[in-house]
């Protein structure tokens, strides 16, 4: 890829960020209050202190959610394709799932997946 070309489309797209960077900063309506400021869940005002600790089983479970979320979206596009892929592909996918497998295994084995 020329250098040049390279060059003109990456300040080329930070000109225009900045631009509608600039436009919004510009155009927004404003409204200052005190209720802006504070934190706002479901409707129902807050009480007490909202810098609270948290169990650290919910973010350990909130992770090992979003990595086989992750995992789905990587084989969707190979399920898709795979009748084309043969043997070799086939073998991939399932190293890849076993990779997972241990992973989910060891989580388990630590007690990741326990609410208590």
């Amino acid at each position: 890829m020329n250098f040049t070309l390279l060059v003109t489309v990456v300040l080329t797209a930070l000109f225009f960020v900045a631009i509608v960077v600039v436009l919004a900063n510009l155009l927004a309506p404003r409204s200052y209050n005190s209720k802006k400021e504070e934190p706002y869940e479901c409707g129902i005002p807050a009480r007490g202190n909202q810098w609270g600790h948290y169990h650290l089983g919910y973010y350990l479970f909130a992770l090992l959610f979003l990595m086989f979320d992750v995992e789905t979206m990587f084989l969707f596009p190979w399920a898709v394709v795979a009748k084309g892929l043969g043997p070799q592909g086939l073998f991939a996918v399932a190293f890849f799932l076993f990779i997972l497998i241990l992973g989910l295994a060891y989580a388990w084995r630590k007690g990741a997946l326990k609410w208590h």
